[in-house]
């Protein structure tokens, strides 16, 4: 943080003095983030370039396995699931539909009932 100060001569005593009056400036700097995010493409691209001009080779010497496991004994969890019943219907509703004259009309809708699964139970 840098801090400036100006003068400005505001005009002159009766003694011939001039009359000066002092501003304050700070000037905050803000620095920009973005040298990390270039810094790490030329990391990549150091990279990718060491390896596309031959500058590192990776030669596998010995092929590698799967460590043998044996498992025994165990068994699987059991679980009691009470599920929701669900039915799907229609009713029959009266409805205004628009036409040239509005008149009721009788439609089917569809329904649903749902019946939590701890009612099930009773």
């Amino acid at each position: 943080m840098a801090e400036y100060e100006t003068q400005r001569v505001e005009g002159v005593t009766a003694d011939g003095r001039p009359v000066v009056s002092t501003d304050r400036t700070v000037v905050v700097r803000r620095t920009n983030n973005m040298g990390w995010l270039i810094a790490l493409i030329i990391i990549v691209a150091a990279v990718v370039a060491a390896f596309a001009f031959k500058l590192v080779n990776i030669d596998q010497l010995t092929s590698g396995s799967l460590p043998k496991v044996e498992t025994t004994g165990g068994s699987l969890p059991k679980f009691q699931v009470d599920t929701a019943k669900v039915d799907v219907g229609t009713k029959d509703t009266t409805v205004k539909v628009p036409t040239v004259q509005t008149e009721d009309k009788t439609v089917s809708l569809p329904t649903i009932h749902v019946e939590k699964a701890d009612a099930a139970k009773n």
